[in-house]
C-alpha cells in the first residue's frame, strides 16, 4: 500500500505582474515565475530544489508554505486540498526557515522571546516555558541552552542564528520543514554543521524537508531526491545519487560541470553560455534551448514532454524522446510553422 505524501503541490503556476512603460502607454505584463510544477514531500525524506537564481524555487516553497497564493494548481496536505488563507492549523504543520537568519529574527528581542512566542500562540506549553525553550535549543545543538536563550540575535554567529530560526520552526512540532537556502549566507566552515542538523532532524523528528539551494553538491550530500528547475519549470527529477551520477537533462549536466572542483583546470562550462532568459517573455518551446549545446529545431518551437529515462528518474528533454516521435514532431513544426507559445494562449 502506497502512503500519500505529507505535502504535495500539483500543477502549481504563479505569475507576478509588473508595469512596463510610462504614462498612457504603460501596461502590465506577467512574469512567468512558476509554470505547471508538481512536487511531493514524504516523511523522513529530504527533497532538494536546485537551479540558478530566478528559477522559481523560492516561489514554489512559498506556495507550499501558503505564504503565496498560486494562480493555478492545488496544495494538498495528507492528500486533502488545503484551505486558502494559511489557517493556524496548517501553519502548525508546515513551517519555513528563511535564507537570512538575521532578518527573520526580531533584533530587539532576546532568543527566549522568539522561541516562547510560537509555544504560547499554539498553546503548547503549560507554565514551564523555560524548560521548553531549553529543550528547543538543545534539539538544535545550542548548548548550554541558558547561555543562548538570553542573547540578542546580533550577539550570535550566523550559524547560531540559523539554528535558532530552525528551533523556532520546530517549536510547533511541524511535520514539514521548508528550508529556503538555509546555508547560503553562512561561512563555508559552518555550513556542514547546519546540513548535518537538517539530516538529523529528518531522521529523529521524521520530518518531510524541502531544501532550496543553488548548490547541487550540497543537495547531493543532504537530499534523498533532487528536483532541477529552470526558468520556472521542472526539467529533471531523480534520486540524488542517480541524478548527479547520470544527469539526463543538458541543464543538469551543465550545473554539475559548474560545481566547484579544485582539480578542474578549465572554467565552468555554464559561465560561457549566456544568461537565463527573461521570464517576462520566456523562449518558445524548450526554455533552455537558447543555451543548450544539443539544441534541435523541435526544441525551438515545441515544449518537450517529461520522459522516464529510468525508474524514478524523469527529464523534460527531446533527447530522450523516441527518434520516430521526435521526427514526427519536427516534421509537424516544419509543415505548420512555429507553434504559438502557450503563454500567449492564456
Amino acid at each position: 500500500m502506497t502512503t500519500a505524501p505529507v505535502l504535495e503541490g500539483r500543477n502549481l503556476t504563479k505569475y507576478f505582474w509588473v508595469k512596463q512603460g510610462r504614462g498612457l502607454l504603460a501596461r502590465k505584463s506577467p512574469v512567468h515565475a512558476v509554470d505547471n510544477v508538481s512536487v511531493s514531500l514524504d516523511a523522513r525524506k529530504v527533497t532538494a530544489f536546485v537551479g540558478e537564481s530566478g528559477a522559481g524555487k523560492t516561489t514554489v516553497a512559498r506556495i507550499l508554505a501558503e505564504i503565496t497564493k498560486p494562480d493555478k494548481g492545488t496544495v494538498l496536505l495528507d492528500g486533502k486540498p488545503v484551505q486558502a488563507g494559511r489557517p493556524r492549523s496548517y501553519a502548525k504543520q508546515v513551517q519555513m526557515v528563511f535564507q537570512d537568519p538575521f532578518a527573520s529574527l526580531n533584533p530587539v528581542h532576546r532568543v527566549r522571546h522568539d522561541l516562547e512566542r510560537p509555544l504560547k500562540i499554539h498553546h503548547l506549553v503549560n507554565g514551564n516555558t523555560d524548560k521548553a525553550v531549553d529543550d528547543l535549543l538543545e534539539r538544535v545543538a545550542l548548548k548550554p541552552p541558558r547561555q543562548f536563550a538570553d542573547k540578542f540575535p546580533h550577539e550570535l554567529s550566523g550559524g547560531q542564528r540559523q539554528r535558532v530560526a530552525i528551533a523556532r520552526a520546530l517549536a510547533v512540532k511541524p511535520r514539514v520543514l521548508i528550508a529556503d537556502e538555509p546555508v547560503s549566507m553562512l561561512d563555508v566552515s559552518i555550513r556542514l554543521g547546519v546540513l548535518n542538523l537538517l539530516a538529523d532532524l529528518r531522521d529523529r523528528e521524521k520530518l518531510a524537508i524541502l531544501y532550496i539551494t543553488h548548490d547541487i553538491a550540497s543537495a547531493r550530500y543532504l537530499a534523498d531526491t533532487i528536483v532541477v528547475m529552470y526558468a520556472g519549470q521542472l526539467v529533471e527529477a531523480a534520486p540524488s545519487v542517480e541524478l548527479t551520477d547520470r544527469p539526463a537533462h543538458p541543464y543538469t549536466q551543465l550545473l554539475l560541470s559548474a560545481a566547484p572542483d579544485p582539480d578542474r583546470a578549465q572554467p565552468p562550462v555554464l559561465a560561457g553560455i549566456g544568461a537565463p532568459p527573461s521570464l517576462l517573455a520566456p523562449p518558445t518551446g524548450c526554455r533552455f534551448h537558447p543555451r543548450c549545446p544539443h539544441v534541435m529545431e523541435v526544441c525551438r518551437h515545441k515544449a518537450p514532454p517529461s520522459i522516464a529515462v529510468s525508474p524514478d528518474h524523469i527529464a523534460a528533454c527531446w533527447l530522450h524522446v523516441d527518434p520516430a516521435e521526435r521526427q514526427a514532431s519536427e516534421n509537424g513544426v516544419l509543415a505548420t510553422g512555429p507553434l504559438e507559445p502557450e503563454k500567449s494562449k492564456r
